[in-house]
């Protein structure tokens, strides 16, 4: 049986809240930004709660600053202005200060890609996967659906330094039912259906459309290996670098700008330091903003990241191996 989908942020604030009642050490920030289990949190632990307004540069100071005093952080706001409002704040007192001090802070960016679909691009987010990868020290996790979001809970607090997790604002479908199992935290990514010739990587909001790919190619008599990666920095490369060894082709998927230093460069670069013999196939959003009005699916069709568009351009590329 298949659990019921649930926002991932109301996965994920559920564990939070659950475990600050006997873990004293967790301390919860956000930025004037709400939802009903955050009142809980609120409620409950008004000691270890503080809101600083709509003021990310002083949200991520304030919890730098709980950080170093032993607390482990989490930092709650909208996905685009926790990472390039405060770009300065998060380089300077968290990656360069975490490489000298310990320091346990995770930040919390609701609204990953085009989950705010009605609000434009101010309000969507295709860039935070390239700016916070580009941050040393930095851990960068981005959940499928709210099973992964909450297991990222127990990834948050067992390790130290700071970390991003971009959460989808839609309620999405379960992929981690019974029949695929638990999200890999070991691993980092979690192989969702085998095939051969051509593995799919793919994150986020992209890995349902990859799923869906997978099903129409199965029509057509191609079979693909999918592959959710949820830990984008901190995945096991010796164990991915084996695996996509094994195929003719890579493509790679993303909700975000294509070719601008995103998970399409992440593996360019394995590839090419591990010299990997694998033709690599990058799909993205194209580069500009769009203020057009629709549906996720209508937007993602626009800009190259929809199941149609992703489905023609993995279909020509298996022909072409």
């Amino acid at each position: 049986m298949t659990e019921k989908p649930i926002a991932m942020r109301d996965a994920l604030l559920t564990r939070i809240w659950r475990a600050m009642s006997s873990d004293e050490n967790i301390y919860f920030t956000c930025a004037d930004f709400g939802s009903p289990v955050l009142d809980k949190i609120r409620v409950d632990f008004p000691d270890r709660f503080v809101n600083v307004g709509i003021a990310e540069q002083n949200l991520i100071n304030v919890s730098a600053g709980l950080a170093l005093e032993g607390f482990k952080v989490f930092a709650y706001a909208i996905a685009p202005f926790i990472t390039m409002r405060c770009f300065e704040q998060l380089r300077v007192s968290l990656a360069l200060l975490s490489e000298v001090r310990p320091m346990n802070i995770n930040l919390i960016g609701v609204g990953a890609g085009y989950s705010y679909v009605v609000s434009g691009p101010t309000h969507q987010c295709y860039e935070d996967i390239t700016l916070m990868r580009a941050l040393p020290n930095f851990r960068v996790l981005s959940p499928a659906d709210h099973i992964t979001a909450s297991a990222m809970f127990d990834l948050c607090t067992a390790n130290v330094g700071p970390k991003y997790l971009r959460l989808d604002a839609q309620v999405l479908p379960v992929i981690y039912s019974q029949d695929i199992g638990a999200p890999n935290l070991e691993t980092g990514f979690k192989i969702l259906r085998t095939g051969s010739k051509v593995c799919i990587i793919s994150t986020g909001y992209m890995s349902h459309t990859a799923m869906k790919v997978a099903d129409r190619l199965a029509e057509s008599g191609i079979q693909v290996t999918i592959i959710d990666l949820f830990d984008i920095t901190g995945f096991d490369q010796a164990q991915m670098q084996a695996l996509i060894s094994t195929y003719k082709g890579l493509v790679t998927i993303e909700e975000g700008f294509r070719g601008r230093g995103g998970v399409d460069a992440l593996f360019f670069e394995l590839a090419a330091r591990n010299d990997i013999d694998i033709k690599h196939l990058n799909i993205g959003v194209e580069g500009g903003y769009r203020f057009e009005l629709g549906s996720r699916s209508e937007l993602h069709e626009q800009v190259g990241i929809g199941e149609k568009a992703v489905f023609d351009e993995v279909k020509n590329f298996v022909a072409c191996l």
